[in-house]
């Protein structure tokens, strides 16, 4: 009797990821290279893409990301042409990505990569209809000025949007691509993920999450500015959340 042929499976590498970390960054020139390291051993052993998104950098931020292409090919670098903010950044990300699953983390340094895995686990094992898992900060490594807004302004938006989220400005989240496609894009979209996914029908859940001291660069947002976006965004979200109609679900006929 002839023997059944044994069929190998493919190498990993010639598989496309299930994990794409996007990134965006810039002027981050001195963390950029370091977070990436770290995201390499954070993900070690599964199959996933890192994309840095740079913001139109006046810095190196480009050129050192391109030094460690050799010695991290899961590394891919997209360059916008001209600055068009964070949100659009993970977007640009997010439509060159290959992998079902997003991971999102902001490109200081302060989200720890290490914790990215947890996120993207939890949101495998939940039911198809979970589409987000968001990291919430603990021991934030922040300013006292810069907790205090952001604790008001999580509180109001929280009571608002009822989106059940304590901390939408951590940018460590990890959701399913193709459920942020579904989403109406704007400018600051990434601090209303959640609130979105839910219009949507889709559940959100979050985890705690570790956070760090800047070590390079600074922040590009002020208290006042920030203020002053949500404020406009707020109050096109819950125009979006009135005009939203749940059909239940589709059946083919």
């Amino acid at each position: 009797m002839a023997k059944t042929p044994t069929v190998k499976s493919a190498p990993a590498a010639d598989l496309p990821p299930e994990i794409s970390v996007v990134v965006p960054v810039f002027d981050e020139e001195g963390a950029a290279p370091d977070l990436a390291r770290e995201i390499a051993r954070a993900f070690d052993g599964r199959r996933y893409e890192m994309i840095f998104v740079d913001d139109h950098s006046r810095d190196g931020t480009v050129a050192a990301l391109k030094a460690l292409e050799p010695e991290l090919p899961a590394l891919r670098v997209l360059k916008h042409r001209k600055n068009s903010g964070q949100s659009r950044a993970i977007r640009s990300g997010i439509l060159a990505a290959r992998g079902a699953v997003i991971v999102t983390l902001d490109g200081d340094g302060q989200n720890d990569p290490a914790d990215g895995p947890q996120l993207v686990d939890a949101l495998l094992a939940g039911p198809a209809e979970l589409a987000l898992v968001g990291g919430e900060r603990v021991k934030r490594q922040d300013s006292q000025a810069k907790k205090l807004a952001s604790r008001f302004g999580n509180g109001v938006r929280k009571r608002l949007l009822h989106d059940t989220a304590n901390d939408t400005g951590c940018g460590l989240k990890a959701f399913r691509r193709e459920a942020f496609l579904r989403l109406p894009y704007f400018d600051h979209i990434h601090r209303y993920i959640p609130a979105l996914m839910l219009r949507e029908g889709y559940r959100v859940d979050f985890r705690p999450v570790n956070h760090r001291h800047r070590q390079t660069g600074q922040s590009k947002y002020t208290n006042l500015g920030r203020l002053w976006a949500s404020l406009s965004d707020l109050l096109g979200v819950m125009w979006l959340q009135s005009r939203a109609r749940d059909p239940g679900g589709a059946d083919e006929v």
